[in-house]
């Protein structure tokens, strides 16, 4: 039986989200994560098992943290598009904050993981795709409680949508200003028609 890890397992693995975020997956060796945890490697295995693992608590941890996370936690009684407006505004507020302009790490990682990695990239897939089925269950909550209206393109809102917000986790990189993150996801709510002062 292996010792008990010398350090706060929570702080390694937000640690290592950061450097995951930042500079990705497979920038991210166990060397690399082992020694800015300051842990051997064998620690690293006693404590993870493996990279991958690691990933693996690291996202979940991102995924407590994004401004999407609310699409998870919708009350019954919320109105729908008023809250996908504020959604999209703080994802705005928040990437155009970060001075590092890291933009979103599981849209980092889909980018460099999925068709390359065989045990991350089906996972990242369906955190993806998740997020889609979660934004169409959404807007059919909306249709029936009359705020939008039904014309049988609810899924192709639904796509719209979470290409805005990949879209704009990726535009961040370059365009740092709020203001015009902004604009450009208020451009698109508007024209899907789920837009609310």
């Amino acid at each position: 039986m292996g010792r008990p890890a010398q350090f706060d397992r929570e702080q390694a693995v937000e640690i290592a989200m950061n450097e995951i975020w930042m500079n990705g997956f497979e920038a991210c060796s166990i060397k690399a994560i082992s020694e800015k945890l300051g842990i051997t490697r064998s620690s690293f295995y006693n404590a993870f098992q493996s990279r991958e693992a690691l990933f693996e608590e690291a996202l979940e941890l991102y995924f407590s943290q994004t401004p999407d996370r609310v699409l998870a936690q919708v009350d019954s009684n919320i109105r729908i598009v008023p809250m996908l407006t504020k959604m999209f505004r703080d994802v705005c507020r928040a990437r155009a904050a970060d001075p590092q302009a890291r933009g979103c790490m599981a849209v980092n990682c889909v980018a460099e993981l999925v068709g390359v990695n065989e045990a991350l990239g089906p996972m990242l897939e369906r955190a993806v795709l998740g997020s889609l089925e979660r934004l169409e269950h959404l807007l059919r909550r909306a249709a029936a409680n009359g705020e939008i209206e039904d014309r049988g393109d609810l899924r192709e809102k639904a796509l719209a949508l979470q290409n805005l917000l990949i879209g704009l986790n990726v535009m961040c990189k370059v365009v740092r200003s709020e203001k015009d993150l902004w604009r450009a996801a208020r451009q698109t709510l508007k024209g899907l028609g789920v837009y609310s002062r």
